[in-house]
């Protein structure tokens, strides 16, 4: 398996031509606008050599990335076009030469130039730059040729990037990037290593604030960033395929769809808790085994983390992270600690938070048993009366605001859809006391993870 020395890595990351694309990308932002068009023709001439300065260094960095020749021979061309006329960027030619899933080897890294927003960050179209390296176990390698394929999934981490990543994005992916026409997407990529450094820094702080006894497996995660990292590329491979099967009442993806935000709540938790059954599954079929391989014994270490890592990064990170503004991930955070609350295996006794560590398992897999149970359920409903369905299944958990139209049951039904999503509140699900209190404890180090990577963990 190909590794990358740190030292190389260091090397990559100051070498004069990767700083020379990073400063010069930089200073392009200042002069796009936000469909990444150069409108002042007074500022074109600057604009044009700094294309050339990300041209050059683009072509002197080319010979160390001999797998993604086509891609950075197409990115200069794109870039050589661009500069014509520097209206709206095109990079569709690059961007179908790119194809990182097909070589999906520990180490290897990438040089990433593309006019693209981040998600999660800004919603501007600026040329951005990523130094980008691989993350690919042998376990995950396995796990993927195995019951879990997702030939589409790239794990990767951060070597360096320009000001976009400087947030809370932890995604790069291909329908980010302007172009003339849609193609067939053939990649995703996630930050595990900003996922892990996140994980780490609010978890360490949740537990000291909720006086949390963390069992030794679990704190094993907090000390060490290689196993974080490794953990949610387990995690992520998991999830990400769930997008694509099971009973779904509407386009996984969501694109394009306006909905009430609980719908997509519950499709993010749904892909979370497949993951974790999965992950329980895993553990329990190798305990079984008679005589166990080194091998099976970390994977079965892996897969006790997974479901840890689910866990704490839903209801101490999810939960109280972003605004009160239709927040889905927010909501489904607060569902999961508010099940496993009301099952009594999450106990709030005393001023401390304790688990029922051996019922966890079983209570957390009940309810992504009752989100599947919704979902097989849908194509038998008109699509109002399967939102009334997906209602009640996180009402009857997660108290509504009192003032709720929705709660009061006071509904259009024989109006559209439209009409009942514009009655659903911004914040339909308010924190409980529990959570107002443990956000503002936690506020300054959710602000302070916006950035963080491996290395600044």
């Amino acid at each position: 398996m190909t590794t990358v020395a740190p030292t190389e890595v260091s090397a990559l990351t100051q070498h004069p031509a990767w700083l020379r694309i990073k400063h010069a990308a930089t200073d392009l932002q200042h002069l796009q606008s936000a469909n990444g068009a150069i409108e002042d023709p007074t500022r074109h001439d600057e604009a044009r050599q700094l294309i050339t300065a990300l041209i050059s260094g683009i072509a002197e960095l080319s010979p160390l990335f001999p797998h993604d020749s086509a891609y950075l021979d197409a990115l200069i061309n794109d870039f050589r076009r661009w500069s014509t006329d520097l209206g709206e960027p095109d990079f569709y030619d690059s961007l179908v030469s790119f194809q990182p899933q097909q070589q999906r080897i520990d180490g290897l890294t990438h040089l990433v130039v593309f006019g693209m927003y981040t998600q999660n960050g800004s919603r501007n179209r600026f040329v951005e730059a990523v130094l980008i390296q691989v993350i690919w176990p042998s376990f995950v390698a396995e796990l993927e040729a195995g019951d879990y394929s997702n030939k589409l999934f790239v794990p990767i981490r951060f070597l360096d990037f320009t000001p976009g990543y400087e947030t809370n994005s932890a995604v790069l992916f291909p329908e980010t990037v302007a172009m003339r026409q849609v193609p067939a997407f053939t990649w995703g990529a996630i930050f595990a290593d900003r996922e892990a450094a996140r994980f780490r820094r609010v978890v360490r702080a949740a537990v000291e604030v909720t006086k949390l006894d963390l069992p030794e497996l679990a704190a094993d995660l907090l000390e060490d960033q290689s196993l974080a990292e490794e953990t949610f590329v387990m995690w992520d491979l998991i999830h990400d395929r769930t997008h694509m099967r099971g009973d779904l009442p509407f386009d996984p993806f969501m694109i394009k769809q306006r909905m009430p935000y609980f719908l997509y709540s519950l499709e993010e938790l749904r892909c979370d808790l497949t993951a974790f059954r999965e992950a329980v599954s895993i553990e329990r079929r190798i305990a079984g085994l008679t005589e166990p391989s080194a091998d099976d014994l970390k994977l079965q270490q892996h897969a006790k983390l997974v479901q840890y890592c689910v866990i704490f990064d839903r209801i101490f990170r999810f939960s109280i992270t972003g605004g009160r503004v239709r927040n889905y991930d927010g909501l489904g955070g607060q569902l999961l600690f508010a099940w496993l609350h009301q099952h009594r295996v999450l106990h709030w006794t005393d001023t401390k938070l304790a688990f029922d560590w051996p019922r966890v398992p079983d209570c957390v897999n009940e309810l992504g048993a009752a989100i599947e149970h919704l979902y097989w359920r849908s194509i038998d409903r008109p699509k109002i009366s399967h939102w009334l369905a997906a209602y009640e299944l996180v009402s009857s958990t997660v108290e509504p605001h009192p003032a709720s139209t929705w709660k009061a049951g006071h509904l259009p039904l024989l109006g559209t859809p439209r009409e009942l999503t514009d009655l659903v509140m911004d914040d339909e699900f308010p924190l409980s006391m529990f959570f107002e209190a443990f956000e503002r404890k936690m506020r300054p180090v959710i602000a302070s993870t916006a950035g963080i990577t491996g290395s600044t963990a």
